[in-house]
């Protein structure tokens, strides 16, 4: 498809103000390193299907995963592969089994209201993949009765949908971030989600001070401003390309990875931010920093998560976790 067709390669229309020179002029310089990266892939696959971790792959991968390996290595790395393969016909039998009413019910009033703007999720389409995302939620809700159906999980299984086409792999894909990549952000009572809202909150403290200064002047909570950006995983607030090779190293390096994106937007916008006099105005900047063109060259940006942030230890996002999670348990 065309840079400047109305419709992305994902099938999502594009937004009425479009920019389409800056994207064509950032797009051609991009496409030279997917070429690039294409090459080098090739080599390090060798036609095989498979991959052991190791640094080089860690670090092929934040230099992006070309589309074409998108779902193989999402599969491998995640450790979706092996479940999947370790559990022939599971999800199959899930999809033949006695269905509890009230989570069907609850996907099929979400299944309009999942990504109106795809061309590929329109009832008309052909194939349409309503279908296919009902599936894939109403197994998952089966398979993981702790957790359900809950709102936010349409649009992460929609992406794997329209990465691995494959409605199996889209399974255990979800799997893999709701049971082991993102510590409890769907339950009930979304302990995990509002654990890692605080974790940000902390750590912006130690590496944006002033803007932590700011959100606290005026009673912004941490949890106004980022929950979607944890609970859809950045799907609707960045780029469909940039959500996808920060997916890439999700896959990979888990969940830090989350905290890195948003300590990077903050802080690369920390000037901007600070303009702000009163709560609805912070509001709206974390609205805006998200836009643009710092967001939408995802080469660079995901260069600058890896810089922009410093040193940051899964062992200091443990730590962290534990203490916030303490505090909000004794605020009940």
């Amino acid at each position: 498809p065309r840079i400047g067709s109305r419709v992305d390669p994902y099938g999502f229309e594009r937004p009425d103000d479009f920019d389409y020179a800056s994207y064509e002029a950032f797009f051609s310089r991009y496409l030279v390193v997917l070429t690039r990266r294409a090459i080098k892939w090739s080599k390090l696959l060798k036609g095989k299907n498979s991959i052991q971790k190791s640094l080089k792959v860690k670090r092929y991968i934040r230099k992006g995963i070309p589309n074409e390996h998108r779902a193989l290595i999402w599969m491998i790395v995640s450790g979706a592969q092996t479940n999947m393969e370790q559990n022939p016909g599971y999800y199959h039998r899930l999809l033949e089994g006695e269905k509890n009413d009230k989570l069907v019910e609850a996907i099929k009033t979400d299944m309009n209201r999942t990504f109106p703007d795809n061309i590929k999720f329109r009832r008309t389409a052909d194939p349409c993949l309503q279908h296919t995302l009902y599936n894939v939620l109403v197994a998952y809700g089966h398979h993981n009765k702790a957790v359900g159906y809950c709102q936010g999980m349409n649009f992460i299984a929609g992406y794997l949908i329209l990465i691995t086409k494959n409605e199996e792999e889209s399974f255990w894909l979800l799997d893999a971030l709701i049971g082991r990549i993102l510590p409890d952000y769907y339950s009930p009572a979304m302990m995990g989600l509002k654990t890692d809202q605080e974790v940000l909150g902390e750590l912006v403290k130690l590496k944006v001070p002033a803007v932590a200064e700011l959100m606290e002047r005026h009673g912004v909570m941490w949890t106004l401003v980022v929950s979607r950006w944890f609970i859809c995983l950045f799907i609707d607030i960045l780029p469909v390309e940039t959500v996808l090779r920060i997916w890439d190293c999700l896959f990979y390096e888990g969940s830090k990875i989350i905290f890195r994106v948003a300590l990077t937007l903050i802080k690369q916008h920390q000037a901007f931010i600070l303009e702000a006099t009163n709560f609805p105005d912070i509001c709206d900047k974390f609205k805006q920093i998200t836009k643009g063109t710092f967001v939408t060259e995802c080469h660079t940006f995901m260069q600058k998560i890896f810089t922009e942030p410093g040193t940051l230890s899964m062992t200091t996002i443990d730590k962290l976790r534990e203490t916030c999670r303490e505090k909000l348990l004794s605020q009940g």
